[in-house]
């Protein structure tokens, strides 16, 4: 969601208006609300003067309340000017100064009025601006001594603001009919070319994408391993067993992704692999167990398989760290019993028979659900056959 508005805020000219956060929010399926906070966060962090701040914090309002904002703003600034002027009628040239001022806060208004997107909101900002104005008129006009403000009385508020109203959805139909000969773009149009803009780019982003299956490896109780151990005897033995599960994975065609603690983090081409070096990891722990731990307690592990997408930079999957993916097989990991494999259904469904090859016990971490792949016990495999018969003594 970030990429997309960051490239569509390069794209613009580093403005993000409210029709390119909607489009964000539409083609990446993020509440519009998110698009809204994240990039007002966003501003929040970057070091800007109080007006840049102040221009963020109005740009990230709905689109409907910044021209309620902004026909207000206008209509006070409308009033001041006004006031001021005639408060200085006997002064030279200020008067005229004041009432250019003025035009330009009326044309504003008026502006606003005319593109709003629909009727309704058109209305609103023109009795917004109307009432405004009177409101604002006589209580500058009381601050600065004008008794003609006394004259107009409050029963004219009313009409005025109706009349606002009536004269901003007119000025809006007006600006919808002719939005071709006054140059002005077409809201549909423009989000359209902002959604075709989106796709482009996210077709960009996502042309790196590829398929990888992770392996999450922890030992069990690793915590109380260390408490008693001689410090030396644990670093061997930690260092053996990073060594083992390198060597189990390479030889199956993966690689070590990332470490953390005790637990490793390997990364597969297709599932299948995955599964084959966590079966490989866990039939080879009593070899380890009996020539490379120093501690005194065997070493267990659980471990998790996921599949999912990522977007490598540049190919190297040792440059994703957050992805989705990768976040699953460490959950799943952590639900397996000690000494077993969790697969998800989706590294599962890639595999040759499916998840019923793999066991019939589930387990589920975040909404994803996985079977439980367990080494049978030695005591219950059973000979298919008696022993060979005794040679016959002549």
């Amino acid at each position: 969601m970030l990429a997309l508005a960051e490239s569509l805020r390069a794209a613009n000219g580093g403005q993000l208006d409210d029709s390119a956060i909607q489009a964000v929010a539409e083609a990446t399926g993020a509440p519009i609300e998110y698009v809204r906070i994240a990039e007002k966060i966003r501003g929040e962090q970057a070091k800007k003067s109080f007006i840049a701040n102040l221009i963020t914090t109005v740009s990230q309002m709905d689109v409907n309340v910044r021209r309620f904002v902004a026909s207000g703003l206008s209509s006070a600034m409308c009033a001041f000017f006004t006031a001021a002027g005639n408060k200085a009628s006997n002064t030279a040239f200020l008067p005229e100064i004041l009432g250019i001022v003025m035009l330009f806060w009326l044309t504003y208004g008026l502006y606003n009025a005319c593109v709003a997107r629909d009727s309704r909101t058109s209305a609103v900002v023109g009795s917004i601006f109307a009432g405004g104005f009177f409101l604002s008129y006589e209580i500058f006009g009381y601050v600065m001594g004008l008794s003609s403000t006394q004259a107009m009385g409050f029963l004219w508020f009313v009409p005025m603001t109706l009349a606002g109203a009536l004269a901003g959805l007119s000025l809006q139909k007006i600006t919808s009919r002719y939005r071709g000969q006054l140059g002005l773009k077409d809201p549909i149009r423009e989000r359209q070319e902002l959604l075709r803009q989106l796709q482009e780019l996210q077709n960009k982003l996502k042309s790196g994408e590829q398929e990888v299956t992770f392996l999450s490896v922890d030992i069990v109780g690793s915590t109380k391993m260390k408490e008693r151990a001689d410090p030396l005897s644990v670093e061997f033995t930690f260092n053996e067993y990073y060594s083992y599960v390198d060597r189990v994975t390479r030889k199956h065609a993966g690689r070590v992704h990332s470490t953390a603690g005790d637990g490793i983090t390997c990364a597969f081409d297709n599932p299948a692999n995955a599964l084959a070096a966590a079966r490989n990891v866990s039939a080879g722990l009593l070899e380890l167990n009996t020539f490379g731990n120093k501690i005194g307690v065997p070493i267990v592990v659980r471990q998790g398989i996921h599949t999912g997408l990522v977007t490598p930079t540049a190919g190297d999957i040792t440059s994703v760290n957050f992805a989705h993916v990768i976040d699953i097989s460490a959950h799943l990991q952590k639900v397996a019993p000690p000494g077993s494999i969790v697969v998800s259904d989706a590294a599962a469904a890639r595999m040759p028979g499916g998840p019923n090859a793999i066991g019939n016990e589930r387990v589920e971490a975040s909404g994803v659900g996985g079977c439980i792949w367990a080494p049978k016990p030695i005591s219950s495999i059973k000979p298919t056959g008696g022993p060979p018969p005794l040679p016959e003594i002549v």
